[in-house]
């Protein structure tokens, strides 16, 4: 149960930091997000990590040359 909790504002601060994706939205994300990495085990937690790592990497460069700064 306390990891649900945690799991819940740790979504919600997210959601603060994410445009169009209000406090409650975010909660329940959180929550589904802890979930689903509780029934994949460690190898699924592991392969979430690193597809999160590939999107973020691909974000930033995205951003990067929308705006001309180097990567």
């Amino acid at each position: 149960m306390i990891g649900k909790i945690v799991s819940a504002l740790i979504g919600k601060k997210i959601a603060s930091r994410t445009p169009g994706v209000d406090g409650g939205t975010g909660a329940v994300i959180g929550l589904v997000a802890e979930t689903a990495l509780r029934r994949m085990g460690p190898l699924g937690f592991a392969a979430a990590a690193a597809g999160g790592w590939v999107v973020s990497r691909h974000l930033k460069k995205k951003q990067a040359a929308r705006t001309g700064q180097p990567a």
